[in-house]
């Protein structure tokens, strides 16, 4: 049994318009009313379109939310960006760095990732730090000098107390929205090897075992409960599972049963 906090994070990606995403955070609110006490942390990533209505939707409620992607600078001529200090503005808990779409797509490097999360710390936002293989990487038995690579970078610079409020999340790039599984066993003992490079940065090892380590890649109703069970899967960064109610809330109870999981491992 872990004492790690349980996890589980929806990221909407580019979907939900206003109406759309206040209709589905409400389902998702009056979903989790009654849980266990032992209930994991819900965190929601919506568009920045929809930010406010996460904030009005989810006072008074067990549930966080946090935005997609963050400029490391905290204000300027940078058309089209939003600060830190914007998204706390909000109300913003969370902040998804380094996330594969945005590593392939807009240029996020291992040298971006790290400037972006000593702006999030420092403006008093948790970031949740995304790493993860491309499929040529893992064909060639890259995963792991990879992604030791990019957790290395993104925690550069850091202090032992910084990297305590950070959050990681292992995303197999060739998992994401293909409907393709990394193997529980697998997913666990990449894990494990994040949590051993984490080792390599901290004075204090323990601390290591603290910092909750997510896993991203098609985590859905069905496979939920047998991903999480894994104890070092601490719960999970989930797509397309996370805009239907009752898909994201089924993922939800599969964590709320974790320690009782963990047990029996």
């Amino acid at each position: 049994m872990t004492d790690r906090k349980t996890i589980i994070a929806g990221n909407w990606k580019m979907n939900k318009l206003r109406a759309e995403a206040g209709e589905l955070v409400e389902a998702v609110v009056q979903g989790i009313k009654g849980l266990p006490a032992e209930s994991p942390e819900v965190i929601i990533f919506p568009p920045y379109t929809s930010l406010d209505v996460l904030a009005a939707a989810t006072k008074g409620s067990k549930i966080n939310f946090g935005a997609q992607n963050l400029d490391n600078h905290d204000s300027g001529a940078y058309t089209g960006e939003v600060s830190a200090k914007m998204l706390v503005d909000v109300g913003c808990k969370y902040v998804l760095i380094g996330h594969s779409e945005r590593r392939q797509y807009y240029g996020e490097t291992n040298q971006s990732v790290p400037l972006k999360v000593k702006a999030a710390l420092d403006n008093g936002l948790v970031p949740v730090v995304c790493v993860g293989e491309l499929l040529d990487e893992r064909e060639n038995e890259l995963t792991d000098p990879v992604v030791k690579r990019q957790v290395g970078a993104a925690l550069m610079g850091l202090t032992q107390e910084e990297i305590k409020k950070v959050v990681l999340a292992y995303e197999p790039v060739w998992a994401i929205g293909t409907g393709k599984v990394c193997e529980s066993a697998e997913a666990a003992r990449v894990i494990g090897l994040i949590r051993s490079s984490l080792k390599q940065f901290l004075e204090d090892k323990e601390i290591a075992n603290q910092i909750p380590i997510l896993y991203g890649g098609s985590m859905n109703a069905k496979n939920a409960e047998e991903l999480l069970s894994k104890d070092e899967i601490d719960g999970g960064l989930i797509g397309g599972a996370s805009l239907k109610a009752d898909e994201f809330l089924t993922i939800i109870r599969a964590a709320a049963k974790r320690p009782r999981l963990a047990a029996k491992a």
